[in-house]
């Protein structure tokens, strides 16, 4: 169960309601990449990826399979694609002390599977929804050489702020109280007052709560404690010399989308808007989400010259 929206007129997404969103169809594999804390699950499609290598990281409750939509279709444009579980989430598992999902340890986590990727790839192209964006900008602050470019999906410059910032802080007593299990009972109460969360299917409900209940309690609290403090980077992610795509929801209701249409501009970096979607453009207008990416990497100068 992902962390639900706030309140608000917003958009009908362009997803069809009887979608499988992350279930969608694909032919990546399971497999394992070394973590810092242990071993850390993903997607792979495999390949020779002989436009590169696409590297995937969700957000806060999220996992590789939001991004299942984008696997088959990315695979067959030429990449290789990884959707990654970050520690703790889903099927990767994570330590027990919550000061163990920082920002700066999850990123070199990402680090150390870049590293894997890297060698003998044209292009590697990190991707980052949401929190995944933070840790992603971390990762490329650490070893800006290793990306080709950073796309930073729904994320934003700083700490969350606004509705969903307030709801992390009623998390650590639900878990204080009722564990994992109270949380999901609480947030599955919560959304079902929206009729987009009731358009949902049944079997992607199920899986939600499957996925929610399967995250390491001491995650929750560690990456809230982390996606509610972070710093404002932007100036460091300029200097750094990576190309950037800001992307997001029309009705984004995590960052707002003037947050992060200012990003972009201090950044000096591409900004693209999805419409009809909110927070999660990959499972929610998948269609535009992919043309956006593709036409990036595309159009990018480093990353043509890397495929010269």
């Amino acid at each position: 169960m992902a962390v639900p929206a706030g309140a608000g007129d917003t958009p009908p997404l362009a997803i069809a309601p009887d979608d499988l969103r992350q279930l969608a169809d694909h032919d990546a594999r399971h497999r394992t990449f070394p973590g810092g804390a242990g071993p850390l699950t993903a997607l792979d499609t495999g390949g020779d990826g002989e436009r590169g290598t696409v590297l995937l990281v969700p957000g806060y409750t999220g996992s590789k399979e939001d991004f299942a939509p984008l696997l088959r279709p990315l695979c067959v444009a030429g990449f290789r694609v990884v959707a990654l579980d970050q520690r703790g989430q889903y099927e990767s598992p994570g330590p027990d002390d919550p000061a163990r999902y920082t920002v700066a340890e999850l990123a070199c986590d990402l680090v150390a599977v870049a590293r894997e990727l890297r060698p003998g790839c044209p292009a590697l192209h990190l991707v980052g929804h949401s929190f995944g964006g933070l840790v992603s900008r971390a990762a490329v602050l650490a070893d800006p050489g290793l990306f080709t470019s950073l796309t930073l999906l729904g994320s934003g410059p700083a700490r969350l702020v606004g509705p969903r910032a307030q709801l992390l802080d009623h998390l650590a007593p639900l878990l204080d109280a009722g564990g994992l299990e109270l949380v999901n009972e609480t947030l599955e109460q919560l959304s079902m007052t929206d009729p987009r969360a009731q358009a949902v299917p049944a079997a992607t409900r199920d899986f939600l709560t499957r996925r929610f209940l399967a995250n390491a309690e001491a995650g929750l609290r560690g990456m809230a404690d982390a996606m509610t403090t972070e710093p404002d980077r932007v100036a460091e992610l300029a200097a750094a010399g990576v190309p950037v795509l800001v992307a997001h929801g029309a009705a984004d209701d995590a960052w707002t989308p003037a947050a992060q249409a200012d990003m972009a501009r201090r950044l000096g970096a591409r900004h693209e808007v999805v419409p009809g979607s909110i927070h999660s453009p990959a499972i929610e207008n998948p269609e535009r989400t992919l043309e956006v990416l593709l036409d990036f990497w595309s159009s990018d100068p480093a990353a043509a010259a890397a495929r010269s």
